[in-house]
């Protein structure tokens, strides 16, 4: 059967990258004592996998994995399992048995199903910066008034040119009493603003991109550790279900997707 946990990593965990904490999540559940399945062959490994690697330096309210188990109890009592031997700046926040998949159905991991993901977006004090706060929600929001949004956006093997601003679902300019459960951290400057992004495997942008595009539109200089990004919340889009990898693709590329019905992945 296969379980998908919900975390936060916060704090100074935020500069721990995603091969670490993949390595210290295979150390908690052995010491939580879940009934975890192993891979076969000369070089066993448990089987897990992540719904989208969190980059170096970010923090998240919202990261998922799936773990495959022999058995395993109510979802209360192994979420406090987890907490038992997590960490400081980990804190598993959610735990769900996924249902088995009717025969010659493949099952969908959380990596799959990743469509849009929430961001909140804050510069950091001690920072130069041009603009006030009331300056930038203004210059920010002419900016997505755009029709378009063109970027480079570069990978490890490509570079070409994209027009973003399809990809950006919305915006907003919250005030400083918003998410007060949220491990996002605050900044006495004011300035942030959430961001609502495509992601996944089709087409996947992310918070770092906007920002630099915001910043070269307005002349300003774009530096990259000026900004904390903080992942609220990621999605699956349920209005792509039962279609293929290659008929998204094929929708993304003709621009033919279906209106959004987006709900957490663990619901």
């Amino acid at each position: 059967m296969m379980v998908r946990i919900r975390f936060c990593k916060y704090g100074v965990l935020k500069f721990i990258g995603h091969l670490d904490t993949m390595r210290f999540f295979q150390k908690a559940i052995r010491r939580a004592g879940l009934d975890v399945v192993y891979s076969q062959g000369f070089s066993p490994h448990q089987i897990m996998s992540f719904a989208s690697p969190l980059g170096v330096g970010i923090t998240s309210d919202a990261e998922y994995l799936d773990v495959e188990l022999h058995t395993c109890g109510e979802p209360e009592e192994m979420m406090a399992q987890l907490n038992a031997v997590m960490v400081e700046g980990i804190e598993v926040t959610g735990v769900k048995v996924l249902p088995e998949p009717l025969p010659n159905q493949r099952r969908e991991t959380a990596m799959s199903l990743v469509a849009a993901a929430d961001y909140l977006v804050s510069f950091k004090d001690g920072y130069d910066f041009a603009m006030d706060r009331e300056t930038f929600e203004k210059a920010f929001a002419a900016f997505l008034a755009s029709a378009s949004i063109p970027v480079m956006k570069k990978s490890k093997k490509t570079e070409r040119e994209m027009d973003i601003r399809p990809w950006i679902y919305a915006y907003a300019f919250p005030g400083a009493e918003a998410y007060p459960e949220s491990h996002a951290e605050r900044y006495e400057n004011g300035i942030r603003v959430f961001l609502q992004l495509s992601a996944g495997s089709s087409v996947n942008i992310k918070p770092e991109l906007v920002i630099e595009a915001f910043c070269e539109s307005t002349g300003l200089e774009y530096n990259e550790f000026a900004w904390q990004i903080h992942r609220l919340e990621v999605y699956q889009d349920t209005a792509l279900s039962g279609l293929t990898r290659m008929q998204i693709d094929e929708c993304v590329r003709t621009q033919t997707l279906p209106e959004r019905k987006l709900v957490g992945l663990i619901g």
